[in-house]
């Protein structure tokens, strides 16, 4: 089944909320594939088809097993266009029911493929691709965080009041949409050693989006960035003419939107801004050892030592259960939210996008915090207890949340309370959704969200690497 076959039958637009009968769409005694069959594939891998006999081999739980045949290789099944432009591969990934591409979702989306490559060249060539397109998108627009392959066309969006170019999907402003075309160079990188992507492309793209997180610092106050919609919700628009509220400088990188594409509250995202630094090391890394551009490198580790020291200076606080931790948006006037968004980056995944380090006493404090009732977006229900996001309302539990809990967690038992959850809470459908309401996972958002199923099957392969006992038993 081709892209456009999926998305003419794919039966939820982005965020719209579907509510399943409660009579189940499975029979409990024969968990039978939902993935489409193997000539409707948009991509195949010798390598990912491999790992999925490995691990459902070890899987005690039948459901559980049938989930990770679904939901391990759906990025390959259902998203990819492949093909090679002027010699070079070039890979452009839908994130799922919009026929779009995120530079965020695209990335999460082949991750868990990474450590195959080495071992399948189609599947390498895939993810160069990937790098090729990005540096494609950053090129076009460093502040748009979605894009079309047709670079004709225009979106739905086309309207906002945020100079959209033919060829964006839209033009939401998240540094973490830089980061992510990063981590997905660095991590091609390291593993296969590869530098042909790093071509000259390459070198303007990392450039520009150094200068555009360097501008977002608004050191002076000022961005040319402006983002306003009238066609929506308010969450969709920062105030002020869509420059955002007010905020003193700090050495802070702005961002005018959250992960799960709302608007900041605070535009100091500090989840986003630690991602930040991340990301500038490797850079330094990758022009320092490869490239042979030290002036460009040294440029990245100090404007990655200065946004380090920004956020130890401006979003660390004493909290008056938990100790000391992370805020999760600040103005640099003191101003702060204690919370959390289940989308990545959060200040739960830190660890998994190596931000910090898991036995970081200031993080453990706020991962305690995190799963408290004193989190406003940790919600408790009949069907599950997780973290939600206010993009989906306030009584939403989302999958990608639970996952990343177990991911983040080194307790075999929280890690089993994880994986019952998810197992509980697919409705019947075999696959994972963007939230569902914390009494009811039959409503839920989202048929069909490629990310949080390929980290469904990835949370499963490193339990099976950390964990194996847990999956030795019945969830």
């Amino acid at each position: 089944m081709n892209r456009k076959t999926f998305l003419k039958n794919s039966s939820l637009a982005f965020g719209a909320l579907t509510t399943m009968p409660l009579q189940s769409l499975i029979n409990n005694n024969e968990f039978i594939s939902k993935r489409p069959p193997i000539s409707e594939r948009t991509f195949s891998s010798t390598s990912v088809e491999e790992m999925i006999i490995k691990i459902k081999s070890v899987i005690k739980d039948e459901e559980v097993a049938w989930l990770f045949e679904n939901c391990y290789p759906n990025t390959l099944d259902t998203t990819v266009d492949f093909e090679y432009i002027d010699g070079k591969p070039d890979t452009f990934i839908i994130t799922g029911d919009i026929d779009a591409m995120w530079l965020r979702d695209s990335t999460a989306q082949v991750w868990p493929y990474l450590p195959l490559i080495n071992e399948d060249e189609k599947l390498r060539e895939l993810v160069k691709g990937l790098i090729n397109r990005q540096t494609k998108c950053i090129l076009l627009d460093p502040y748009a965080n979605a894009f079309y392959k047709d670079v004709t066309k225009e979106s739905y969006w086309k309207d906002d009041s945020a100079q959209m170019l033919p060829g964006i999907h839209e033009r939401k402003w998240e540094i973490d949409s830089l980061c992510y075309a990063i981590r997905l160079s660095n991590a091609y990188y390291q593993i296969t050693g590869d530098a042909s992507a790093f071509d000259e492309d390459w070198d303007k793209a990392m450039k520009l989006a150094v200068e555009t997180l360097r501008t977002e610092q608004r050191m002076d106050g000022t961005t040319p960035y402006r983002f306003a919609r009238t066609t929506s919700v308010m969450i969709d628009s920062p105030p002020f003419n869509g420059t955002g509220r007010q905020l003193k400088p700090t050495g802070l990188i702005c961002s005018a939107f959250r992960p799960s594409d709302d608007s900041t509250i605070y535009q100091y995202l500090i989840p986003s801004n630690l991602f930040a630094v991340t990301s500038l090391n490797q850079l330094h890394d990758i022009y320092m050892k490869e490239l042979n551009d030290h002036d460009f490198a040294h440029e990245c580790k100090t404007f990655a030592k200065q946004v380090a020291k920004a956020i130890e200076d401006h979003a660390i606080f004493e909290h008056l259960n938990f100790g000391k931790i992370y805020a999760y948006e600040v103005d640099g006037f003191g101003n702060k939210i204690f919370m959390d968004d289940a989308n990545v980056p959060s200040l739960m995944s830190l660890p998994y996008i190596e931000a910090v380090k898991p036995d970081s006493q200031l993080y453990k404090n706020t991962r305690k915090f995190l799963l408290s009732e004193n989190n406003p977006y940790f919600n408790s229900g009949s069907a599950a207890t997780g973290q939600g996001s206010p993009h989906s309302g306030k009584d939403s539990i989302w999958p990608m949340g639970i996952i990343l809990r177990a991911i983040t967690s080194n307790n075999p038992e929280e890690i089993f309370l994880c994986i019952k959850m998810l197992k509980e809470t697919h409705a019947d459908t075999g696959f994972m959704h963007e939230s569902f309401f914390k009494n009811d996972a039959t409503q839920y958002t989202r048929d069909w969200f490629a990310w949080a199923n390929t980290l469904f099957g990835e949370m499963l392969i490193k339990v099976y690497d950390e964990h194996p006992a847990v999956l030795n038993q019945e969830f």
